[in-house]
């Protein structure tokens, strides 16, 4: 597969309530070559999620966008994302709208109307001693909650996802994908989210990344893939290819992973097994989507 993207946008999201956030990085590659680089939020208190929307509604050169989120919730293990309930979309956008819909009152794309949803709620588990009754279907093999099959084959490969449908700990994965969710819906006709759409022959896309696979493939081992200095940071883009960020000293893991991962996207995507995955067949597209990178 030949290049055909001339920049590389990785965004590290977060599901946090509020008008800005912290937890908010987006960095930037040139596919012409040099360090990544992260973008200024438009507030020194850190990004909105509405200016992340607009940032990738106005995009003008062709970009491969990552957002390290969840773009869809489990569906191939049950033949639905929300079995037992009659309002279960059918795929993927559908699930998008429904949710924006649930939160049309909540501010900053934030949640919370969804996961109050009387029936919505019993899919999730919230808290301590509040996990709902739908959590887990019958006979499930753990406790951990559901995963797509992008998410199986992220364990195959040596990394720990966290199931959508868990609110709690691990930065609230959850939280961070149905914010994103709510985003990726007002994107509709405005940018391309693949798998859920073909692949396009010009401009921009987006694509859901896991960063934790991005340090991984930048010589990361073990069980922690966080990146807490300048110099280990520059350690793994070296492995990309890539040239050095400048600076000494500690870096805060947002940033470290949205300048990484866009290195690591300028690295790896013209591989076209990352655009084939065996598992990715149309339902799974439609439905569940698929994290860039998964094999």
């Amino acid at each position: 597969m030949t290049s055909r993207f001339t920049q590389f946008l990785a965004v590290d999201w977060s599901g946090a309530k509020g008008p800005r956030q912290k937890g908010i990085a987006v960095a930037l590659a040139k596919a012409e070559g040099g360090p990544p680089a992260l973008l200024a939020p438009p507030d020194p208190r850190g990004w909105a999620r509405a200016e992340v929307l607009a940032l990738l509604a106005g995009l003008e050169r062709p970009t491969l966008v990552g957002l390290d989120l969840g773009i869809s919730l489990p569906h191939a293990d049950a033949g639905a994302f929300f079995p037992g309930w009659d309002a279960s979309p059918p795929d993927a956008r559908a699930l998008w709208a429904l949710i924006d819909s649930l939160c049309a009152a909540d501010p900053h794309l934030e949640a919370g109307g969804f996961l109050a949803h009387p029936e919505a709620a019993r899919y999730f588990r919230h808290g301590a001693g509040a996990t709902g009754d739908r959590f887990l279907l019958p006979g499930a093999a753990t406790r951990e909650g559901r995963f797509r099959l992008a998410e199986a084959a992220q364990r195959a490969q040596g990394v720990r996802p966290v199931s959508n449908f868990n609110l709690v700990g691990a930065a609230q994965v959850g939280k961070s994908s149905l914010t994103g969710m709510r985003m990726l819906h007002r994107l509709e006709g405005r940018l391309p989210v693949w798998p859920i759409d073909p692949l396009p022959g010009e401009g921009s896309v987006v694509t859901e990344i896991y960063t934790s696979m991005a340090a991984r493939l930048g010589g990361m081992t073990g069980t922690a893939t966080k990146l807490r200095s300048i110099e280990a940071l520059n350690d793994t883009l070296d492995v990309l290819g890539s040239p050095p960020v400048s600076g000494t000293g500690v870096i805060d893991d947002h940033s470290a992973d949205a300048l990484l991962t866009a290195a690591w996207l300028r690295r790896v995507h013209t591989t076209r097994e990352l655009w084939h995955p065996p598992a990715l067949t149309p339902e799974v597209a439609r439905t569940e989507g698929w994290t860039f990178g998964a094999v």
